[in-house]
């Protein structure tokens, strides 16, 4: 959550007499994220988010909004999305596509504790399988194909062990490939950033903009990397395991995934190293943003291919 494109005071509230939510108190811009402008909106009637989408395009949309709603009302708890007065989610607001959701309360947590990280894994189990039945399909943006095209462009800018191991981790996927894989729709992106907590209860999960279908067992590979690692990038046992425990008891896990976790968590290392390389190496221009560090995740996949030679994973 970033902003990249300024929303003045008058624009907004003229955006705002679009629907019901009586008149604008205040407006802040949000500098956590990077994809997409956010701010917090508070009306005489609530308190919302504000999203001016900067990468994805109107036809895009409606997957992610029409999720949104419906995970809310499958006991997952998240934001949902408002409509305006024509009952549409989307609308445009500085020649971008523009979306209100709720602003749910609580706040995310830098560290989290074991009980939390089993809060979590609770809930994104419901996630992973109540997004079964969701109607909609969205291929993965960020998958192989991604992975090889930003590796081409990052590649030469990077120091010689660092080249190296990015070379050798994109061979060892290319040959690990696991479709086969229980599917279905997943966050993609669900980071501690991206969870809001009350002391130990988890009020809600927000972002869906990397929603798509993919892996399930990919969903929980993302999420046990950021939240149950170490600032050296080694996994926290007691924190990995409650997640496990908890995902598993909402959604269990076949043979397979189990045999498949160690590929699934290198997968999502690379993944967010990529990412945040490119943004660093080739930033974006913003008002306010946010780049987070890629050697955070550079030290988490040496540690899973470590791991994952030596057959030390923590697991249920």
């Amino acid at each position: 959550m970033s902003v990249y494109t300024r929303v003045e005071r008058e624009q907004l509230e003229t955006f705002l007499t679009h629907y019901d939510l009586g008149e604008l108190l205040e407006q802040q811009g949000i500098s956590d994220g990077i994809e997409n402008t956010n701010y917090f909106v508070t009306t005489t009637k609530g308190r919302y988010v504000l999203t001016l989408f900067e990468s994805l395009s109107a036809e895009e949309l409606p997957f992610f909004l029409d999720l949104m709603a419906f995970l809310a009302e499958h006991d997952v708890p998240s934001a949902s999305p408002l409509a305006d007065a024509d009952g549409h989610y989307l609308r445009t607001l500085n020649d971008r596509p523009a979306a209100l959701v709720e602003r749910l309360s609580g706040a995310w947590v830098a560290a989290p504790s074991v009980v939390q990280c089993a809060a979590l894994g609770r809930v994104l189990g419901r996630l992973n399988r109540a997004g079964q039945a969701f109607k909609g399909q969205r291929p993965n943006s960020r998958g192989p194909h991604w992975w090889r095209v930003t590796s081409a462009r990052v590649m030469e800018r990077l120091p010689e062990a660092d080249a190296r191991m990015l070379q050798n981790e994109l061979a060892y996927q290319s040959s690990h490939r696991l479709d086969e894989l229980p599917r279905g729709v997943i966050h993609a992106d669900l980071f501690r950033d991206n969870a809001l907590f009350q002391g130990d209860e988890l009020t809600g999960v927000i972002d869906f903009y990397y929603a798509c279908t993919d892996v399930l067992l990919y969903d929980l590979a993302v999420t046990v990397n950021d939240w149950c690692s170490h600032g050296d990038g080694t996994l926290d046992s007691a924190r990995a395991t409650a997640m496990l425990q908890a995902y598993n008891t909402e959604r269990p896990l076949t043979d397979q995934e189990r045999k498949s976790w160690p590929v699934m968590l290198r997968a999502g290392a690379l993944r967010f190293w990529l990412s945040r390389l490119q943004d660093k190496l080739f930033p974006r221009p913003g008002e306010m943003t946010h780049i987070k560090d890629p050697e955070e995740y550079a030290r988490v996949l040496r540690d899973r291919i470590a791991c994952c030679e030596k057959d030390s994973l923590p697991w249920l």
